[in-house]
């Protein structure tokens, strides 16, 4: 689909539609259950995806102290995904944490590789205490979950945006763009420049 998405801080009544997303996408084992409960009560935390009054991805900044905030319950709608919406959610609440003042943005994570690729670094568990202290412990799956801890320093004046391909295929021939698919940019930057690998 290719219907214009905009990104927008959640409400209240989008609680509804963001439970639905978090259930369908439940049983790939890739999040952890929310209530509606929970949900209700942390709703002003996401930012939702939507296009035509639908809300289509969504995504939570969780802090875990005053220094570490974590991407969590991000998700985007099966019909939706390859649009490059999930990196945009990611670089929404990166942009909120470093005005929010937390220097470290984290996230857990079974597909690493998404993250890495907006310039996120694969981490020990360890690495991420407030994490372990604030989730992990109380978790049934404590040591045995599967994830991978990610994490991306932040820095004032420095924003995300969403990653480029690094190669784009074309029949039988290959075009390099020779861009690192995501990296903190100023804020100003008016277009991307080249950077070799």
């Amino acid at each position: 689909m290719n219907a214009s998405v905009t990104l927008r801080t959640a409400g209240p009544s989008d609680v509804s539609a963001i439970h639905r997303l978090i259930v369908d996408n439940l049983e790939v084992g890739h999040l952890l259950p929310r209530s509606v409960e929970d949900l209700e009560h942390h709703v002003a935390r996401f930012v939702v995806a939507e296009t035509r009054d639908v809300v289509v991805g969504c995504a939570e900044l969780a802090p875990l102290s005053p220094g570490v905030a974590e991407v969590r319950s991000l998700v985007v709608d099966d019909a939706f995904r390859g649009q490059q919406i999930g990196p945009r959610l990611v670089a929404h609440l990166g942009a909120s944490a470093t005005s929010a003042g937390f220097s470290t943005l984290c996230a857990f994570t079974h597909e690493p590789s998404h993250f890495v690729k907006m310039g996120f670094t694969i981490v020990p568990h360890i690495w991420v205490p407030e994490k372990i202290t604030h989730d992990c412990t109380s978790c049934a799956l404590f040591r045995r979950c599967g994830q991978y801890a990610v994490t991306l320093t932040l820095r004032a004046g420095v924003s995300l945006r969403p990653a480029q391909p690094a190669a784009i295929i074309h029949g039988t021939r290959s075009t390099m763009t020779r861009r690192l698919p995501l990296r903190p940019v100023a804020a100003d930057a008016q277009t991307a420049e080249a950077v070799p690998a």
